[in-house]
């Protein structure tokens, strides 16, 4: 009865639009006026305890490290990049947005910024050269998803850092193991996009591609490309930890934007440390309340008893990870990841080692199924950024979401069971 009144109140006030972190705070504060002995204090102090991390300090660094890179002109220098390599191919606009999504989140690590960024420069391009405004939007809604799926695997990745720190995980391992996944994600979302425009009739652009021109704009984005090699490097190989190569990826971008591009104005740098205390400020308030649900859930060993209860209703290791994909991708819809991740990740984990999937390749299939909720109504932030962005109504995107929904759940059942896709890149540098 106490779990029911727990998650029904915390989705009661999902649905009555009450701001995530609140909503997860007064549901556990129901629940332990109700059900417990237990002092409201365990509130604040397990909220307090949870966010004193030092790793979770790599947070609001890598969340200032992409807003500086992103005003610095790095998305200008990888748009153009995208442009030369695959504007010439059908559908080469869709084709641009995609590679250009899967170049940016690698660097901003957040769906909601990549959506945002690509798609005020996309959309009204693709408008312009005659695409449909509702596949333009989609597009890029969707196209951002995948690309934050791979922002949020590839580093400087926000929800793996959490997830390693509530499990245990080594995330320098996380950051390696997400980056052939990701790799998957964007690749079949240019498959998708392929097909698409085959059908509707759209072409590549004029410019066609030449050595010239490629080395020329590779020259010239070489300083975004070398960026998440330094900090996955730095991490990978001992010289600095997670939070360290944060740091350093906030000064690797101050130096490219105001010495290499000299863009990044101090209006500009200003802007960009307004934006991570805003973010950084709804994130930590988040986890730490998320943090006080979780140790609660824990306390009444509900972890425990949900994993006697999936146990219980298979033993087949297929149908196993079927149903738990299931769960997420509902899940996904409905919350924010960062909570989902704290509240899921020490109830499910347990079960999926059980059977045979490390915490490494779970904390990847995790992430890719919450990052796909993204595109999914309700929540689906990204969709309600696009249509922003596009100035267009949800209906006009949502026929082209659907597509491009079924060819993220293609890479996402590809990176559950085939275990190699995350692991094979961490044992090879072992």
């Amino acid at each position: 009865m106490e779990f029911a009144v727990l998650f029904g109140s915390f989705l009661a006030l999902i649905l009555l639009t009450v701001p995530v972190g609140y909503s997860i705070g007064i549901s556990t504060l129901i629940t332990l006026y109700l059900f417990s002995d237990i002092s409201f204090v365990m509130i604040s102090q397990n909220a307090v305890a949870g966010v004193d991390s030092f790793s979770l300090l790599a947070i609001p660094f890598f969340i200032l490290a992409g807003s500086l890179m992103s005003a610095g002109g790095l998305a200008k220098r990888l748009l153009n990049f995208a442009n030369i390599c695959v504007g010439g191919l059908t559908g080469g606009l869709a084709m641009v947005t995609t590679v250009t999504c899967m170049f940016f989140a690698a660097l901003s690590g957040s769906a909601v910024a990549t959506t945002s960024a690509v798609g005020s420069f996309m959309i009204p391009e693709m408008k312009q050269k005659g695409y449909d405004e509702g596949f333009a939007a989609a597009l890029a809604a969707a196209l951002a998803a995948a690309a934050g799926t791979i922002g949020i695997i590839i580093p400087p990745s926000i929800p793996l850092v959490i997830y390693g720190v509530v499990v245990g995980a080594s995330i320098g391992e996380l950051f390696i193991a997400g980056i052939i996944p990701g790799i998957i994600m964007g690749v079949v979302i240019l498959v998708m996009c392929y097909f698409i425009s085959k059908k509707k009739g759209y072409k590549g652009t004029a410019e066609k591609l030449t050595l010239k021109k490629f080395c020329h704009s590779f020259i010239d984005a070489i300083w975004a490309f070398m960026a998440p090699g330094i900090i996955l490097g730095g991490i990978y190989w001992g010289i600095c930890t997670p939070t360290e190569a944060a740091v350093v990826a906030v000064i690797y971008s101050l130096f490219t934007g105001v010495v290499v591009y000299r863009e990044l104005s101090l209006k500009k740098i200003y802007d960009a440390f307004l934006e991570t205390l805003s973010v950084n400020g709804a994130t930590t308030f988040m986890v730490g309340l998320s943090m006080a649900f979780a140790s609660y859930l824990i306390m009444a060993g509900l972890p425990q008893q949900i994993a006697s209860f999936l146990i219980g209703i298979t033993d087949s290791r297929i149908l196993l990870f079927l149903i738990v994909n299931i769960f997420l991708l509902v899940v996904g819809s409905l919350i924010d990841p960062v909570p989902a991740i704290i509240i899921l990740a020490p109830i499910l984990l347990p079960v999926m080692m059980k059977f045979g999937m490390t915490p490494v390749t779970f904390g990847v299939v995790l992430i890719a199924n919450l990052a796909i909720g993204y595109i999914t109504p309700p929540y689906g932030v990204n969709l309600f950024v696009a249509m922003a962005v596009a100035k267009i109504s949800m209906e006009r995107m949502l026929k082209y979401v659907a597509a491009l929904f079924l060819a993220m759940l293609i890479a996402l059942l590809l990176i559950t069971y085939c275990e190699s896709s995350t692991m094979y890149l961490v044992r090879f540098l072992k």
